[in-house]
């Protein structure tokens, strides 16, 4: 998939390269006025993707319940603006009794403790849609980082560990898609490869997150994960 933007960090000319610390401090969009209009975006966004699949979200609850014995929703703690902490709210996709609520055992493909229709909604992302609610009471927005739980581990490391620019993803509010995953930077992270493209696109869209961006970035997650899903 054709990356839809990063941060180039060849100096022209043989200029100073900068530091990604300078780089994002410099890029960061300021003001009241584009925080205003980014929440706005937010809450018009989630009232129509509410509105809108409220009859697919409904069906989805009735087949976890039928599918299997537990809640529809499965909530878990996750890191939000600043290093804060909120309860991100997804679609029930494991068996109760296998699920792993500190989400630091990650999901492989194949991985025994989801159930059918779990496959189904990691597959097409449905599971995240409850995270439309979380968008309406501010923990979220619509495009941004993805929420990691706390502890979330790199190649087997504490990611803050695994590379010390980690804590600067959290300078925005997470996302419920994000710049990384519509470039294919999703799944596991024990590759100390993978996961450390997914902090660069996570950085690169700290650096130059804008409504136009915001706008590519949900085009591109309805045409390739909503439709060609490839989640596990």
């Amino acid at each position: 998939m054709p990356p839809v933007a990063l941060v180039d960090r060849t100096p022209p000319n043989g200029a100073k390269r900068q530091t990604p610390h300078m780089a994002i401090s410099h890029a960061l969009p300021d003001g009241r006025r584009y925080a205003r209009l980014k929440r706005l975006f937010d809450i018009v966004g989630a009232v129509l993707g509410i509105v809108l699949l409220a009859p697919l979200m409904a069906g989805i609850a009735v087949a976890i319940k039928v599918n299997s014995a537990g809640p529809v929703l499965f909530r878990q703690t996750r890191h939000g603006l600043n290093g804060s902490t909120f309860t991100a709210l997804k679609f029930r996709s494991m068996y109760v009794d296998l699920g792993d609520t500190s989400g630091r055992l990650q999901t492989v493909r194949d991985d025994p403790r989801i159930t059918p229709v779990g496959r189904f909604l990691r597959k097409s992302n449905f599971d995240e849609l409850p995270q439309l609610f979380n968008v309406l009471k501010g923990e979220m927005s619509l495009v941004g980082p993805r929420p990691h739980v706390p502890g979330m581990l790199a190649a087997n490391l504490p990611y803050e560990e695994f590379d010390p620019r980690y804590h600067q993803r959290h300078r925005i509010k997470p996302g419920i898609t994000g710049l990384a995953q519509v470039n294919g930077c999703r799944g596991e992270t024990k590759d100390p490869h993978a996961a450390r493209m997914r902090l660069d696109y996570d950085l690169a869209y700290v650096a130059r997150h804008s409504p136009l961006l915001d706008i590519k970035i949900i085009f591109k997650t309805i045409v390739h994960e909503f439709f060609k899903g490839n989640g596990y």
